[in-house]
């Protein structure tokens, strides 16, 4: 039973689309840094400057305060060292542009290879396989020599 069950997931695993798979959950992940980074690092600073000097990773909203120390908080970190429960609106922001970003992304992967597979390349026309009689204008062989409806000589 267990050899049974291991040459099946062998044979499962090997499987060209389980590759395909696993190389496209690797990209993704190495493509959700970038995208990460582009959000936290390129976009957001300059939004933030656009919004009156608000730094959205350090933007959140303590719920309840800390047992060592009460609100206000520098930061969020040190929120969580003094155990404040917060609500953290800057990451939840950043995590939003990213979705888009890789929703935009994936959106246009995908409208380029339905593009692709909508428009097949023509096929090229096929070599005729008759010809016009020029005397009597039937339709006959393209090898034909003689026409076989006025027996005319073709040349």
């Amino acid at each position: 039973m267990v050899k049974g069950f291991l040459d099946e997931f062998k044979k499962f695993i090997s499987r060209g689309n389980v590759v395909d798979m696993a190389v496209g959950i690797i990209i993704g992940a190495a493509f959700t840094k970038i995208v990460n980074s582009l959000v936290t690092d390129i976009i957001m600073p300059p939004l933030g400057i656009l919004l009156g000097n608000i730094d959205f990773s350090n933007w959140f909203i303590v719920l309840k305060d800390g047992a060592e120390v009460a609100a206000p908080y520098a930061s969020i970190e040190a929120a969580k060292t003094a155990g404040a429960v917060t609500l953290n609106v800057g990451f939840f922001i950043d995590s939003i542009f990213s979705f888009l970003i890789v929703a935009l992304a994936i959106f246009s992967l995908l409208k380029v290879v339905n593009k692709l597979k909508d428009n097949p390349k023509p096929e090229a026309p096929a070599a005729p396989t008759t010809k016009t009689c020029p005397h009597c204008f039937s339709e006959i062989n393209i090898k034909a020599t003689k026409c076989p409806h006025c027996t005319s000589d073709i040349k």
